[in-house]
Formats: C-alpha cells, sequence, structure tokens
C-alpha cells in the first residue's frame, strides 16, 4: 500500500472512529486496515490512534496528522477533477 493510500486509511479510521467501520467505507478487511495503521504509525514513529476496547480516537499527533491528510486528499481529488476538465475541453475541441 502506498503512502497516500495509507493516509486514506488513516482518514477513514479517524472519521469512523473504528477499524471495522474504516473497513468497511473502503471496502477492505479489518486486519488489512489494521496492518495499514501500524504500519503508518511505525513508519512515523508515533502514535496517531488511542484504541480502548470501545474507541478509536485520534491522538494529539493524529489530530494534527489528520489535518494535513485531509488538505493532501482534497489537493490530489481537485488536481484530478482540473486535469479531467481540462482533458474534457482538449477532447471537445479536437472533435470539432
Amino acid at each position: 500500500m502506498d503512502r497516500f493510500q495509507t493516509m486514506a486509511v488513516f482518514v477513514a479510521v479517524a472519521d469512523e472512529e473504528s477499524f471495522a467501520g474504516a473497513a468497511r467505507r473502503l471496502q477492505m478487511s479489518p486486519p488489512a486496515v489494521t496492518r495499514a495503521i501500524a504500519s503508518l504509525e511505525n513508519r512515523l514513529g508515533v502514535k496517531l490512534l488511542a484504541r480502548t476496547t470501545r474507541h478509536v480516537r485520534a491522538t494529539d499527533a493524529g489530530l494534527r496528522y489528520l489535518e494535513h491528510a485531509r488538505r493532501i486528499i482534497a489537493d490530489a481529488d481537485e488536481a484530478d477533477e482540473s486535469a479531467d476538465r481540462k482533458s474534457t475541453r482538449l477532447n471537445s475541441s479536437h472533435r470539432t
């Protein structure tokens, strides 16, 4: 899983406050979500999520990372949409 995908998994877990909920939302297995978060936390060297038997909550470091991750994902979505709009214009002008 690449960095961008792992970031999206983290955002889903933080939003859902649940590994299982994030797995359903992303159509992934719960163990794959758990592995992605463990890999991300290991790579960063910090706990992003505080886990109890009842809750999953972002830590202070997790909240900071979440803010950046959401912005990066939104920027990537915007870039894709911009490229798609430009591609549509280019394809239309070639047909005339």
